[in-house]
């Protein structure tokens, strides 16, 4: 009998995989910054697109996922194998040596709007404004009126009467409102990369639930201003900002006092005037005589 083999086989790994992860474990010592985001349902031609916008700040990256694996166990960085758990399907790692926040605000501004597919869920309130569109009366009149939208003909085009919420939040979207927002080039959603976790490099640091929203934070700083604004000029805090309101306030408050001061005092004479009684108030005859009893002066100065 011939003994039988024990030994197992080894898995020989092709050498273009060992080139790339040799590759990546490269790009994870010598960056600052890893960043993990989802591509998922991204056209190859927005892709392409977006990683052209990004060279010079990032080395975007899609490798399979075990090969990701194998260059983070081999990195030498026991805290960088934390980003495994955020790496799904559909994912490109991006190296850069940008900040965490920088890198995910470049993906957020390198997004652009997409039009609406039927079976797709509606981001937000998706609204059909009032107003005139570039719509020919013809088949889009039954179109319109099938998802309840009033129109009117002005000069030869459709004209919608009021706006109407054609998708709620999170609702459903039909082939003809789907194909209705396409001929008003309504187009409710973004595509890009979409920022999931990022690893600081340097710091060890791990991030997840990256939200940049340029937008929603200035309003929220628009808001702080003007509540620390009102309550400074509340306070009487005077700085450059608050300056022209405190004396504008202090004006104000001039005015109403005044209104609610008491009448200016009268002179010597009124007041003797006013004590006088008819009794003691000399008569007008007595006033004269008492004028004509006076020495009349010369021009000398002595009287006559």
């Amino acid at each position: 009998m011939t003994p039988k083999n024990t030994k197992k086989s080894v898995a020989v790994i092709p050498e273009r995989k060992t080139k790339e992860v040799e590759t990546l474990k490269k790009l994870v010592k010598n960056k600052k910054t890893i960043l993990i985001a989802s591509i998922k349902n991204i056209p190859g031609g927005q892709f392409q697109e977006i990683g052209k916008k990004l060279r010079g700040k990032a080395i975007v990256k899609v490798p399979k996922k075990s090969l990701i694996f194998r260059a983070l166990d081999q990195s030498g960085n026991e805290a960088v194998k934390k980003l495994k758990e955020s790496i799904t399907e559909s994912v490109a790692i991006l190296f850069s040596d940008l900040d965490s926040f920088e890198l995910a605000a470049e993906l957020i501004k390198n997004k652009s709007p997409a039009k609406a597919k039927a079976g797709q869920e509606a981001p937000k309130d998706i609204v059909i404004e009032e107003g005139p569109t570039d719509l020919v009366p013809g088949p889009a009149i039954s179109e319109l009126g099938a998802l309840g939208i009033q129109i009117q003909i002005d000069k030869g085009k459709i004209h919608i009467k009021q706006s109407k919420v054609l998708v709620k939040e999170g609702g459903k979207i039909s082939a003809g409102a789907a194909a209705l927002m396409n001929k008003l080039d309504i187009r409710p959603f973004t595509i890009g990369f979409i920022p999931v976790a990022a690893f600081d490099i340097k710091e060890g640091k791990l991030y997840l639930d990256i939200n940049i929203d340029p937008q929603g934070t200035l309003g929220e700083l628009k808001e702080a201003y003007s509540k620390a604004l009102a309550f400074s000029v509340e306070i009487g805090y005077p700085t450059k900002e608050t300056i022209t309101f405190l004396l504008g306030k202090a004006a104000s408050h001039e005015k109403a006092l005044n209104s609610l001061a008491p009448i200016q005092e009268k002179s010597a004479e009124d007041k003797i005037e006013e004590t006088q009684t008819p009794e003691n108030k000399p008569s007008d005859s007595e006033d004269k005589s008492s004028e004509s009893e006076r020495p009349s002066e010369d021009s000398s100065g002595e009287g006559k």
